[in-house]
């Protein structure tokens, strides 16, 4: 999957309602981060906590730049929880952690500005 990183780059396609329903996109929180060695680009293995109906997940992220594993445990993250898994080294990626490229490129974590249940829904 490809993913611009160019803020000057026009927007997407236009989509309808329903394209955007169809991507579950929810808050969780992270429970455990864990350097990741193994990935072919620096990464964090981590473990979100989206609540009862959703449980626990895995994600590998990018994140290396502008965060620590002690710092992320008990921060709230934005994931889209309905995608595929995808193995990621010896890791499978059960979330995509969402985040947006600083002026360099590195990933800034979406959370949500005051503490929010988790499994929460974006709308």
């Amino acid at each position: 999957m490809h993913v611009a990183h160019d803020p000057s780059a026009a927007a997407a396609d236009t989509i309808g309602f329903d394209q955007f329903l169809a991507v579950d996109i929810r808050v969780g929180t992270i429970v455990e981060a864990l350097p990741f060695p193994e990935a072919r680009m620096p990464a964090f293995r981590l473990r979100i906590d989206f609540g009862p109906a959703i449980g626990l997940k895995r994600s590998s992220a990018q994140i290396t730049e502008h965060y620590s594993p002690e710092e992320l445990v008990g921060t709230q993250v934005a994931a889209v929880v309905n995608f595929p898994p995808r193995q990621i080294g010896p890791m499978m990626s059960e979330v995509l952690t969402l985040g947006f490229p600083d002026a360099a490129g590195k990933v800034i974590l979406v959370r949500p500005s005051a503490p929010v249940p988790d499994g929460g829904r974006l709308f």
